[in-house]
């Protein structure tokens, strides 16, 4: 089967994910619903052989989950009310989605065929890394030397990732407790 058709089935149920995270009242549950749709992002990621974007995306869709359901878990607020213009704002919502999923339809049909990148900057680096860089690693050579500032952004992501969620799961005792000042669990 064709990558092309794989991309547009995730896609497709990337938007049924919205679809639902739309209708559900429990905003928890709406929170699982698009964390499923980021996850869709990171498989179709894995689908374009973009291994790094894919395990960033996994990541940092992880932690926003995790950092979401922590803010949302035992909270009174996460019902949410039905209000008067949400059946409006869901009709405008799911027209919109279709017209994404059938606008990306003629884009994954225009991509290139399966293995044959757009552009000749990867057999550049498959051809010359190895003399250019010194590096006796090819993929060590594509990292660090020819792709430094997205391997720094994609770093930077993560770390920053890692610090919403350790910052919003540390959870402080109480000082009569403690007997003193605040302290990290």
């Amino acid at each position: 089967m064709p990558v092309e058709t794989w991309l547009i089935f995730i896609l497709g149920f990337m938007i049924l994910g919205s679809i639902i995270a739309l209708e559900l009242k429990d905003l928890l549950s709406a929170v699982i619903s698009i964390g499923i749709v980021g996850l869709g992002v990171s498989i179709a990621f894995l689908f374009l052989q973009a291994l790094d974007l894919a395990i960033v995306q996994f990541l940092f869709e992880i932690f926003a989950l995790i950092i979401l359901v922590r803010a949302f878990i035992g909270k009174e607020y996460h019902i949410q009310e039905q209000s008067k213009a949400h059946i409006v704002q869901t009709v405008v919502t799911i027209v919109a989605l279709v017209l994404i999923l059938v606008m990306s339809i003629r884009l994954f049909r225009a991509l290139p065929s399966f293995g044959n990148p757009i552009f000749s900057t990867a057999s550049h680096y498959v051809q010359n890394g190895g003399q250019e860089t010194g590096s006796a690693n090819i993929v060590t050579a594509i990292i660090l030397d020819y792709r430094a500032y997205d391997t720094l952004g994609e770093v930077t992501v993560l770390f920053t990732a890692i610090l919403g969620a350790l910052s919003i799961l540390r959870t402080k005792k109480d000082k009569a407790v403690t007997g003193g000042d605040h302290e990290t669990v």
